[in-house]
């Protein structure tokens, strides 16, 4: 009597099997758990209440009481009526003569939900981190490439942080060693000296206005700007320049006809159009995507001619760059005079200071990488992310039908994960039949089955 007391104290599920693995008795003192979570276990084997993957954890456990080993413990998941499993910590170990086992269990509840938790935190800062990483690529791809002198200032020191290409050309920075460097430099007595007052009176929080100096060297006006701003606990200033007019330090005119001469022949389509969306110049693959023949027959025309949804993308597109200067990868349809169809996104910047003021806008052809998601529901999109994509461009009902396609799919794939590939016990798991899920499985190609 005192060691049946001894063990109903020690564990939260004891069973009492005999030689076979048949329960004989059990102890439950778990106050939470349904009655008919375990009701019936009584005169059952114990691999028979427990889910498909423990059945050889368990045989494993009578196998180590029947033949005297030490007892180990292990994780075992008993099915739930409500669908959700329990999840219990065994150790067996055989009592008396007879060949009787006990299974003392512990439930792990609350140390499986806290693992739940871990996991969906580390699931979180992984997507955030590639977030930030994507972020940081495109922050440095813009710095890199801005045509304007970009320069990072320490506040305190105004000593140069980061700096890109046209700054250090700009203000012959050393390429090498431009982090730490004093700033500014490259530019007259008078025109340092305006330059780093109006330094002193950005970081002091007043607000400056864009000033004009003289370079040295001969290297023309500039207009220079402060902006500042803290970084963890350090302040510091981003300072823009651009020349009025070019000289010896700007990009050189051979540079400029390169770029122009690469654009032209860039598999992408790039056009640029004024500040209401009217083509002045494209290059050949935006004139291939249109389905003209030369770039002559698009100028004066408005972008919002090829747009799938005339009067709504363009307007949306320009109503961003006005306010914010910039569109990123924004999912449109692009449709060409003789009825072609491609799926793009477009990217574009607003010059309103260019001379004359001007937008170019990047179109890149993605009907290959959406794949069988740019066909009107012929399969599942592989997110919800992309579900969103395809409002507008299908019904409402297909819309509500590929959703549960993709539920399916889902299940189906789950399924398939935790039996480890078992189809039969997948399709006992999803209450189908073996030739139901098979046929599931050829609509989604999924388990590597032929057609």
């Amino acid at each position: 009597m005192g060691t049946a007391t001894l063990i109903e104290a020690a564990s939260d599920i004891a069973l009492v099997l005999d030689r076979h693995g048949v329960i004989q008795d059990m102890s439950v003192s778990i106050e939470d758990i349904p009655a008919e979570q375990v009701a019936g276990w009584v005169g059952r084997r114990w691999s028979e209440v427990v889910t498909l993957d423990s059945r050889s954890k368990v045989q494993s456990m009578l196998d180590g009481a029947t033949g005297g080993k030490a007892p180990r413990w292990r994780h075992v998941n008993h099915p739930g009526c409500n669908g959700a499993d329990l999840p219990v910590m065994y150790s067996a170990v055989r009592v008396g003569h007879r060949g009787r086992i006990v299974a003392m269990g512990r439930d792990m509840r609350a140390q499986a939900a806290l693992q739940q938790r871990l996991i969906e935190a580390q699931q979180v800062l992984e997507r955030d981190y590639w977030r930030l990483r994507h972020v940081e690529m495109r922050y440095r791809l813009l710095f890199d490439m801005a045509s304007e002198a970009l320069v990072i200032v320490d506040a305190s020191s105004l000593r140069v942080v980061e700096a890109n290409p046209t700054a250090i050309a700009l203000f012959g920075l050393p390429p090498r060693k431009v982090a730490g460097h004093a700033f500014p430099t490259g530019i007259s007595d008078k025109a340092e000296r305006e330059l780093t007052a109006m330094l002193t009176r950005a970081r002091s929080g007043e607000r400056t206005e864009e000033v004009r100096l003289r370079a040295a060297c001969e290297a023309g006006d500039l207009l220079v700007a402060a902006t500042a701003f803290k970084q963890e606990d350090a302040q510091l200033l981003m300072v823009r320049t651009r020349a009025v007019r070019s000289g010896p330090a700007v990009a050189a005119p051979e540079a400029t006809r390169s770029m122009a001469q690469v654009m032209q022949r860039a598999p992408d389509g790039f056009v640029v159009t004024d500040m209401d969306g009217r083509v002045l110049m494209a290059n050949d693959s935006f004139v291939e995507l249109t389905q003209f023949s030369t770039e002559q027959q698009l100028r004066g025309e408005l972008l919002d001619r090829w747009m799938a949804r005339p009067g709504v993308d363009l307007s949306v597109m320009l109503s961003t760059l006005r306010q914010q200067g910039s569109l990123r990868l924004f999912a449109t349809s692009l449709r060409g005079e003789l009825g072609a169809q491609s799926e793009v996104e477009i990217s574009a910047v607003s010059v309103p200071d260019g001379d004359p003021p001007c937008m170019g806008f990047t179109v890149r052809h993605v009907g290959r990488r959406l794949g069988t998601d740019a066909q009107a529901g012929k399969s599942s999109p592989r997110s919800v992310e992309q579900l969103t994509h395809l409002v507008g461009r299908m019904p409402l009902k297909d819309l509500v039908r590929e959703s549960t396609d993709l539920i399916e799919q889902l299940c189906i794939e789950a399924a398939l994960k935790l039996t480890q590939d078992n189809r039969a016990s997948a399709a006992e798991m999803l209450g189908l039949s073996r030739q139901s899920l098979y046929v599931k499985l050829r609509r989604y190609g999924l388990g590597d089955l032929g057609a």
